[in-house]
């Protein structure tokens, strides 16, 4: 799958957005990726992701043990990456703030583990779902994601392999351009 074709995707689920949001990570964009609408329809969410497998190195592929995705925006993906790799997907929550394993999920000690996330814009939620992973006692080998918007900015500490990279300019809040202050910002993600 080519990028072209990953923004067709992105474009038939009409789940390219252009406004003024506010990104979970504070900054400010007019441009959106809304997976939950890409990911909705299920054949669309399994294309994907066997194309972000295919990203993978076939030594990176052959060892991972389990999938495991940070929630809300990456249990959909990293769901269909586990399918696709033929391996358990197992998701982080955070009641509290603080990524944790829930549901009766739980790792063995050594257990390799593909991280996937939706979007990656600075890396921190990969960071601190990554930190939860090796305090529950996985060893994350590698994270996929469907898009890396962070202008390949992001330092995850592991190998990144992204479906596509869209480099949208990002805004810090005091440093909007004219045309973007005009517009009320909305927030179109899973984290308030």
């Amino acid at each position: 799958m080519t990028e072209s074709d990953v923004l067709a995707e992105f474009r038939a689920a009409e789940a390219l957005l252009q406004g003024h949001f506010l990104l979970s990570s504070g900054k400010r964009s007019a441009n959106y990726l809304q997976c939950a609408r890409v990911l909705m329809n299920p054949q669309r969410a399994a294309r994907l992701a066997i194309a972000l497998a295919q990203k993978l190195p076939r030594e990176i592929r052959a060892a991972v043990d389990v999938v495991v995705s940070p929630a809300m925006g990456g249990i959909i993906i990293g769901h269909e990456m586990g399918r696709a790799l033929e391996r358990d997907a197992l998701f982080l929550e955070r009641p509290q703030g603080t990524f944790i394993f829930r549901r009766g999920f739980a790792l063995t000690p050594g257990q390799k583990v593909l991280m996937v996330e939706d979007v990656v814009t600075t890396g921190l939620s990969s960071r601190q779902a990554m930190e939860a992973v090796r305090e529950a006692g996985g060893e994350v080998i590698a994270e996929a994601a469907l898009v890396d918007r962070s202008g390949g900015d992001a330092n995850l500490g592991v190998p990144f392999f992204p479906l596509v990279s869209l480099n949208f300019p990002v805004y810090d809040p005091d440093d909007l351009p004219p045309e973007l202050a005009e517009i009320p910002p909305t927030k179109p993600g899973s984290r308030a």
